[in-house]
């Protein structure tokens, strides 16, 4: 008897300490004010929202806040584009066999401030003679393009509405590999569809936009992800959006394991770009690169196997103008770690013309930090 009521008050105990650790290493979430604040303008919008303590819960508490804090903010969109007459043969057989209208397509889109400001990929609304926005409580508005960025496949929409939802916006230089995530969007027209994954990866180019001037360096998630979740959010478990959701790795057409996204920080200069000029203005290094992996290190005698090797500095380019020098090796942009050509495209394009950098590199294995005055490229 007694051995019994030993083994139940250490139950009892062990229980209470089980149940006091898990309050100290997960504690109560609070309330947090977030703002949104629009260039040249001093109005701010004022966001209250559950914050955990602990950034990477994963409680389904967790998941089911900051689908609650997030999803209303995430509208759906339609992209009507105007084709010539249709006979009524072609009309009765879209109607007969259910096939999609060519005319018209759906995507998602994100309110990213309460002045009606949308954003979404370009590829949404590319070619879109109407634009109809639904908003999760089914409230419908036309929609102004303010401006389209093909090089990032960003795209940003305008609408005039009272009381808009709008979410918060996280620093995607944060995010961590392994950390939870949600996905909301509008797959296969389904609306706030809601999908869990993690960061499986940062700083992915899957060469999937054209021109010289693009940009990939995408947030890659296990998140599920389909057609008609394009231009939806993305965000950690706090709520707050980390990236736009734009492409999949889909040989059937659907999802098959991977989705990616454009980084938020990267969203935010090109939306205010757009926004405020109507196209991006968009800094430029001015050099010649390519990455380092352990075969380049070796033949070039280089101490270090990550980073963005130095080709060539560009004559009259930014880095031509400061003591950068061809061989180095870019390891930081501002103290952000750039170990690839994507993750140094990324830091500089979320950049303004006229900003200056402070560039870490390694020459002859010493670390030096140099200044760099961004310019465009004539």
């Amino acid at each position: 008897m007694k051995n019994l009521l030993s083994m139940i008050t250490a139950g009892i105990i062990g229980g209470a300490l089980a149940l006091g650790g898990a309050y100290v290493l997960s504690p109560p979430a609070e309330i947090q004010t977030l703002t949104y604040k629009e260039k040249n303008s001093q109005e701010t919008k004022e966001v209250s929202r559950l914050v955990h303590n602990d950034h990477l819960t994963t409680s389904p508490n967790g998941f089911a806040d900051a689908a609650e804090l997030a999803s209303p903010a995430v509208v759906n969109i339609t992209a009507i584009t105007k084709h010539k007459a249709r006979s009524e043969r072609e009309k009765r057989y879209y109607r007969f066999f259910g096939a999609p209208d060519p005319s018209k397509s759906t995507g998602s889109g994100v309110i990213i401030s309460d002045k009606g400001y949308i954003v979404t990929n370009n590829h949404v609304i590319k070619g879109a003679t109407n634009v109809e926005i639904t908003l999760s409580d089914n409230r419908k508005y036309d929609a102004e393009v303010m401006g389209t960025d093909p090089s990032t496949d960003i795209a940003v929409l305008k609408i005039s509405g009272t009381d808009l939802p709008v979410i918060g916006l996280a620093n995607s230089d944060d995010v961590k590999i392994g950390e939870w995530v949600l996905a909301i969007g509008n797959p296969f027209e389904l609306t706030s569809t809601v999908t869990a994954g993690i960061i499986s990866a940062k700083g992915r180019d899957i060469s999937i936009l054209n021109g010289s001037s693009s940009v990939e360096s995408f947030i890659q998630t296990d998140a599920a992800v389909n057609p008609g979740n394009s231009g939806g959010a993305l965000v950690n478990t706090r709520g707050e959006l980390i990236g736009i959701n734009t492409a999949i790795y889909a040989p059937s057409g659907t999802y098959a394991g991977y989705s990616f996204a454009v980084p938020i920080n990267l969203v935010k200069k090109v939306m205010q770009d757009l926004i405020d000029f109507g196209e991006v203005k968009r800094p430029f290094l001015g050099i010649m690169i390519r990455d380092i992996n352990s075969d380049i290190a070796s033949e070039l005698n280089l101490s270090v196997t990550e980073g963005v090797y130095i080709n060539e500095l560009i004559k009259g380019g930014s880095a031509y103008n400061s003591d950068l020098e061809t061989g180095d090796v870019i390891t930081k942009i501002n103290g952000i770690s750039t170990s690839s050509v994507p993750e140094l495209q990324e830091q500089i394009a979320s950049k303004n013309p006229g900003d200056s950098v402070f560039v870490t590199v390694n020459r002859n294995g010493k670390e030096k930090n140099i200044k760099v005055l961004l310019n465009t490229m004539d």
